[in-house]
């Protein structure tokens, strides 16, 4: 009996370990109805592998607010920013897919503070939390997958299309909680929309995220 006891606190101190919250941000539709592939526009990708994920963060006691709750749901990202922010979320998961000359994953975060509809962020703190959350959450994002996706760095909001304009990225300028945006496949890519359309690729990346999550939260212990 003391064994079970023991056990069974065990467990729920594990559990409650996990006991943060993430806000899953699926990217698209927003200010623009993101790119395509094609069979399978970014939208429906996003979507996917959020569902997905936000299943199995769950079941690791982690509690779960999705910025939108159906696939088509228009929300552009000031707004996906502030749902982040009322839930005060340890950590928001920006998830898109890409669409130039290359394969495989990046992940992206504030370096710098930029300037979007007369806002200008996010603030120190921001950016100072960020930082290490992103690199943790990098290393263990390219340790999961273990080389079934090519990993294109750890980058800055700057090195995007949107981020070199104004500084960072819309949604990181609003956002008030540690913020990382996943370009998870590269739909141009033959290769990447054939993983990012299968069950099987949209499950392996999914999982991957969700230890590179509880990784990053760690650190922030």
């Amino acid at each position: 009996m003391r064994f079970l006891i023991a056990a069974t606190t065990l467990f729920c101190g594990l559990v409650m370990s996990y006991g943060q919250t993430i806000c899953i941000d699926p990217g698209h539709p927003s200010e623009n109805g993101g790119t395509t592939g094609k069979k399978i526009t970014e939208t429906r990708a996003n979507w996917e592998v959020a569902v997905r994920l936000r299943d199995i963060l769950k079941s690791k006691g982690v509690k779960v607010v999705m910025t939108k709750q159906s696939e088509k749901e228009k929300v552009v990202n000031k707004r996906r920013a502030e749902i982040a922010n009322e839930c005060k979320a340890d950590l928001m998961i920006r998830l898109h897919c890409d669409a130039n000359d290359g394969r495989g994953f990046a992940v992206y975060y504030p370096t710098v503070k930029g300037t979007s509809q007369g806002v200008t962020g996010p603030k120190d703190e921001v950016l100072k939390s960020t930082e290490p959350i992103a690199k943790s959450f990098y290393e263990s994002l390219v340790n999961a997958l273990n080389g079934t996706m090519k990993a294109n760095g750890l980058m800055s909001d700057l090195k995007t299309a949107v981020g070199s304009k104004q500084g960072a990225l819309t949604g990181s300028i609003f956002s008030e909680v540690p913020v990382v945006l996943v370009e998870m496949v590269n739909l141009k890519d033959a290769e990447d929309e054939a993983f990012i359309r299968s069950k099987k690729g949209q499950q392996t990346i999914a999982e991957a995220m969700a230890k590179a999550c509880l990784d990053a939260l760690k650190k922030q212990n």
